[in-house]
């Protein structure tokens, strides 16, 4: 990027340290600028430049998760995968805008790449984000992935896109729910990557032998008195303990993948090898002892890693949630801007998360003038804690 956009990029990154709402979801005036029109007009300019691209957004921040793991080069890399839908029910100038599966629901698909420190679970940076409209996909990655795919079909290439970036072998991709896919856990075992993914306790694997639903081995674990007592925890607002229990399973059956063809989706039976993987069960007990959440978690990991600290890694995943909520309502107020095009607001949001990568080194910085500098943001905006931990991490 040329010195003149590098300096306005910089402008621009600055304007985005503050809390913005419903009526100043704008970027706000620098000093030396008179009126909030002109930093409106000079931030126009800047994303639509032709010049400006998504890769060329990105760079920044993946230097930052490059800086942080030549200063960390014996910590695991957490690389949380994740998705969140940008509603605009009412800008009726965003003639890009998807479905989100009603009428009145509009707006763009967001995914992100957010790195996380294995050793003490403060966020980095996010390292890769995308932008899915009805016309494009987006991207920060080069090419960008296929519209046509659904999101575990482009969860590869984003991991074969963190190779790249040098962060080295200890590199572990968290993500939820949504890639509990057979398929995809042997084609990422046969890549080399790690691994941690959230699975229900409907699903059947082979373990001593038998072919039983997760549910059930929970249940022989906890009768042959295996969970141990791990780390106490706050699960929503009250005091808990963790009790974990682990084994090794087997999935050995045939996986379904959805493929379109023709404008159809078509499930396909996709036979493959047995893979072995680690079950690590998270079961959160409030002070009477009683079950309130309860966590199966697969993992690749190896065994030297130990199951407290997978499932820290897992619990550690809210941190892309929580960066979410900094973009939409805690500070950025993504879902009032105004720019008109999936491209402009992507390019908006890559200087949106450098700004959050800004006030989460500000929140780990200990010299006495940031320390200052923290207090004064707090002060200015109490609604949102600015530097609170429940909000930027």
């Amino acid at each position: 990027m040329e010195p003149r956009l590098q300096n306005r990029y910089a402008i621009l990154v600055q304007q985005h340290v503050h809390a913005a709402g419903f009526l100043n979801a704008g970027p706000s005036a620098p000093a030396d600028q008179n009126t909030a029109m002109a930093a409106t007009q000079a931030a126009w300019r800047f994303l639509h430049n032709e010049r400006i691209t998504l890769p060329a957004l990105a760079e920044p921040l993946q230097q930052v998760a490059q800086r942080w793991r030549s200063e960390h080069p014996a910590a695991w890399a957490l690389i949380i995968h994740d998705w969140s839908a940008l509603s605009y029910p009412t800008h009726a100038s965003k003639k890009d805008r998807k479905s989100h599966g009603s009428p009145y629901s509009h707006g763009y698909d967001l995914g992100t790449l957010l790195l996380v420190d294995g050793g003490n679970g403060d966020p980095v940076a996010p390292i890769e984000m995308e932008l899915t409209t009805s016309h494009a996909v987006y991207s920060t990655r080069t090419p960008p992935p296929d519209q046509a795919g659904s999101r575990l079909d482009n969860v590869r290439g984003a991991m074969q896109s963190v190779l790249g970036l040098g962060l080295g072998e200890r590199v572990l991709h968290v993500i939820d729910r949504e890639a509990d896919s057979l398929a995809c856990y042997r084609q990422w075992q046969a890549d080399g990557r790690c691994f941690l993914v959230r699975t229900d306790d409907d699903r059947r694997v082979r373990w001593q032998d038998q072919d039983l639903p997760l549910v059930e081995i929970q249940r022989q674990l906890q009768k042959d008195g295996q969970f141990q007592r791990g780390r106490e925890v706050v699960y929503r607002g009250r005091p808990a303990v963790q009790h974990l229990a682990e084994t090794s399973v087997i999935l050995d059956r045939p996986a379904w993948r959805n493929r379109r063809r023709g404008g159809k989706v078509l499930h396909e039976r996709v036979c493959g090898e047995p893979i072995t993987l680690r079950l690590i069960i998270s079961r959160v007990c409030d002070e009477q002892g009683e079950t309130v959440a309860l966590w199966y978690l697969f993992s690749n990991v190896p065994a030297e890693i130990a199951a407290e600290t997978v499932a820290q890694w897992y619990y550690w995943r809210w941190r892309i949630e929580s960066f979410f909520k900094l973009l939409k309502s805690a500070g950025q107020a993504v879902e009032e801007w105004q720019q008109e095009s999936g491209e402009a607001i992507a390019k908006r949001l890559l200087v949106a998360a450098m700004a959050c990568v800004v006030v989460w080194k500000l929140e780990r910085a200990a010299a006495p003038e940031a320390i200052s500098f923290r207090t004064f943001l707090v002060d200015r905006h109490p609604s949102i804690d600015a530097m609170g931990r429940n909000v930027v991490s």
